[in-house]
């Protein structure tokens, strides 16, 4: 990479962990998905109760088959010949779980974290529930504010992410968000999360290439 854009990156992400750590929440910085392993390793109590959101990210990082691998009981939500009812049941285990797993739509220079989701099974533990929620994200994630984030996720996330579910939706023939009324839409539910009560209950762990939509 040219030094000048690691450098630009660098102090791009220098904001965002600081924004972050100002707002009651741990912020990480690490090169690879090797050092995303590792770290997950340190902050995961092996025998303890894990789940998991939505994310591609988790996917394309490893962070899956680490789990599976790992020495947790790990509420697989992915896992093969899971039914529709079986997988409603772990989205309310996972208020339970000792860590909760996943990726954010969009980070803030400022530390805000923001999302939007179809039925809330992701981010309602990301707000209540879990001893430990973890956050991994790239860099291509973070974002200027909460106006450059719903325009990010809107228009960019949301429709790939709809096209990777195969919903019959106009941004999957459009490429773009028009804000429909469509019963299989995805966007229902828009949060920010702005701070935490509980010190450093969210940690987001960022990676310093690209990963996810």
């Amino acid at each position: 990479m040219d030094e000048n854009i690691s450098w630009y990156l660098d102090k791009k992400v220098e904001r965002t962990i600081d924004g972050l750590r100002k707002r009651n929440m741990a912020g990480y910085f690490i090169n690879d998905e090797l050092k995303l392993i590792e770290l997950l390793k340190e902050l995961i109590p092996e025998n303890s109760l894990v789940g998991i959101g939505d994310s591609m990210t988790l996917f394309q990082t490893g962070a899956i088959d680490f789990l599976r691998k790992g020495n947790f009981t790990f509420l697989d939500k992915y896992r093969e010949g899971i039914t529709s009812k079986e997988k409603k049941e772990i989205y309310i285990k996972n208020f339970s779980a000792d860590t909760f797993i996943c990726s954010t739509n969009a980070i803030t220079e400022s530390g805000e974290l923001y999302n939007i989701d179809g039925n809330g099974s992701r981010v309602a533990p990301m707000i209540y529930g879990p001893k430990q929620v973890i956050l991994v994200a790239g860099v291509n994630k973070i974002v200027r504010d909460t106006e450059e984030a719903e325009r990010r996720v809107r228009q960019y996330a949301a429709p790939l992410d709809a096209k990777r579910l195969n919903k019959d939706t106009p941004c999957t023939k459009l490429g773009y968000c028009i804000d429909c009324k469509s019963p299989n839409r995805i966007c229902n539910d828009f949060i920010i999360i702005r701070g935490q009560f509980i010190k450093d209950r969210i940690k987001v762990i960022i990676i310093g290439k690209e990963f996810g939509y």
